[in-house]
């Protein structure tokens, strides 16, 4: 059996979260095993439907009063006694802050490793190998699990496509746990700013690189996202040059994003900036360098100036529009 864990705040899902079923189910086929679902609530939790609406066997729902609220206590709690009820082989998540934190407590309490921040996978002889970036994404490593299950595998946001989930019935269950003891008392999630923008969850990205030469430039690719209802977001040095916040990086030290639509507007490629959107579903990229690492990754690309191809673009989308 293979637990992946659903994360929720106030029984709304945590996208992610369908990334992480799309993995367990990957994997559950490769090495013939069933997958559960299983959601830590303080009630009846109304997202067990929409996941039961999922390919999985079964949906639990890890309820008691004091999981209201993410704790690292609570959770650790719930997923602890889940686990030895359930005995999985494998536990699978998605590689989130919240998991991050509570994640290696539960595997420490159990005796076992976590392997986080996977890329993809790969089944040999009914093991997986696993695959994960080092030194800044500039490598990548293959990782084997020993010892005894549950193994504790976490892969990074945009390995898998959460729309790739198969769809299913799953009966839903309700397993009462006991938590002990909440050690703090948590407060509402810092916010850098009320205009920060979780690009994690955007459909269509269009983002900007040194190719934009100027801050004032930026109000080209503005337009264009406007055009077609997607997000601004931008490679690292636009982000250390202040010309757009932190929180719109996108990369090895930004975030990490998979959406439908990405286009790259005078970005090279570094590989710090590749390894936080090359899973998107389409690439689009626009550079005057025709040798372009960018260009490796990309479905689409224009070989010109930016300031001359993104005008047409833009009154192009217009017109089709009507």
């Amino acid at each position: 059996m293979i637990l992946v864990f659903v994360e929720h705040k106030n029984c709304v899902l945590n996208k992610t979260s369908l990334e992480a079923i799309t993995a367990a189910q990957s994997i559950g086929k490769d090495l013939g095993l069933k997958v559960t679902a299983v959601i830590p609530c303080d009630k009846d939790c109304a997202l067990a439907q929409e996941i039961a609406g999922y390919d999985l066997e079964k949906v639990i729902i890890a309820k008691n009063e004091k999981l209201g609220t993410y704790t690292p206590d609570g959770y650790a709690d719930a997923w602890e006694q889940a686990i030895k009820a359930l005995n999985p082989q494998y536990v699978v998540m998605s590689h989130t802050y919240q998991v991050r934190d509570f994640a290696p407590k539960v595997a420490a309490r159990l005796g076992r490793e976590v392997v986080g921040d996977c890329i993809r996978y790969t089944a040999d002889g009914g093991r997986l190998v696993l695959t994960r970036r080092i030194f800044l994404g500039k490598l990548d490593a293959d990782v084997t699990v020993g010892g005894d299950a549950p193994w504790f595998v976490t892969f990074q946001s945009g390995a898998f496509r959460g729309d790739n989930a198969a769809k299913g019935t799953a009966a839903v269950e309700t397993m009462d746990v006991n938590v002990g003891e909440i050690r703090m008392t948590p407060e509402d999630p810092f916010q850098e700013a009320k205009a920060s923008v979780d690009l994690t969850k955007s459909e269509i990205i269009v983002a900007v690189g040194r190719g934009i030469k100027s801050q004032e430039n930026i109000a080209l690719a503005q337009q264009l996202a406007d055009v077609l209802g997607a997000d601004l977001a931008a490679s690292r040095p636009i982000c250390d040059s202040d010309w757009l916040p932190i929180d719109r990086q996108i990369g090895s030290s930004g975030q990490t994003v998979a959406p439908k639509v990405y286009i790259a507007l005078g970005i090279s490629g570094a590989i710090q900036h590749i390894v936080g959107m090359k899973n998107a579903g389409t690439i689009i990229a626009v550079n005057k360098d025709s040798e372009a690492p960018i260009f490796d990754i990309a479905d689409y690309g224009i070989v010109g100036d930016l300031f001359e191809a993104v005008p047409v673009m833009i009154e192009e989308i217009k017109k089709a529009k009507g």
